[in-house]
Order: structure tokens, then C-alpha cells, then sequence
């Protein structure tokens, strides 16, 4: 069963992290020095938070989790459905995290990532920014002025 993902940036990390522990009545899965996630059965969803350099204040992405190969290639082929650019990540690292990604915006900007997690990471990571993949020109190319190609 897939998981809706949300990550939102905030500006004090310890105060966000009583908060939702307090709103969701569960304390978080993963913490770190600039980092926060809840992965919650009800609802069903991948919560996290970020502060300092990996975040900007509010919702930086929403997203589909998968658990398995099959359904990240069924949640895949609806992103070519959906008639936008996908930036397909592939292997990456990102929010202590090794996955499988691609990335689409909304036709309004707002951007959803895709993903299949295989295991934890020691670092933070990086991935494409919600302006680079909100400026993709064609499907499956990102902006030339990107610079992450």
C-alpha cells in the first residue's frame, strides 16, 4: 500500500518536533541535527520536517511512497499519464535516505516526488530543487538552466 509523503521546511526544529510528536501522538521514526520524520499508520503517511539549509519555511513537497518495485512502477506510469515533465532522479540520496525517484509539478507548480526508499543514509543528501523541477521543459529533461545537468 503506498504512502502519501509530505516534507515541510520549518525555522525551529525542536519546537516542530513537540508539535507533530504532539498532533500525532507518536514521537518521530528518524531524528537528526536538522531533520525530523514520522512515518505514520493513520493516516498513512511519511511526515517531514527539515530546518536550516535543506529547508525553506512550509510545504516544500508533497509525494507517493511505494513499497515495492511493482507499485513504483504503476505510480511511474501515471506520471507519464499525467501529460507533464518528469525528471526521473533514479538512485539517490536524500533525507538519510537511499531511493529510487522521480519528480513532477502540478500544471499550478506545486511538486510531488515519487519514491522507493531501499535503506537509510548517514548524510542529508540533495535533490533537484521545487524551482527545477517546476521549470522542466520536456518530459523527462530538466531545464537547461538547471545546472544539474
Amino acid at each position: 500500500m503506498k504512502r502519501l509523503h509530505i516534507h515541510v521546511g520549518v525555522d525551529n526544529l525542536d519546537s516542530s518536533i513537540n508539535f507533530y510528536s504532539a498532533l500525532f501522538d507518536a514521537a518521530p521514526s528518524v531524528t537528526k541535527d536538522d531533520y525530523a520524520k514520522w512515518m505514520l499508520e493513520d493516516p498513512r503517511i511519511n511526515f517531514a520536517i527539515s530546518a536550516g539549509s535543506n529547508a525553506n519555511d512550509g510545504i516544500s513537497h508533497l509525494g507517493i511512497q511505494a513499497e515495492n518495485a511493482d507499485e513504483l512502477a504503476e505510480v511511474y506510469a501515471r506520471l507519464e499519464k499525467a501529460g507533464r515533465p518528469v525528471l526521473e532522479e533514479g538512485e539517490t540520496t536524500c533525507c538519510y535516505a537511499e531511493s529510487e525517484k522521480s519528480w513532477i509539478s502540478d500544471p499550478d507548480g506545486v511538486v510531488w516526488e515519487t519514491f522507493l526508499t531501499h535503506g537509510e543514509a548517514t548524510f542529508y543528501g540533495s535533490g533537484p530543487s521545487a524551482e527545477e523541477v517546476a521549470n522542466l521543459e520536456s518530459p523527462k529533461r530538466p531545464a537547461a538552466h538547471c545546472g544539474c545537468c
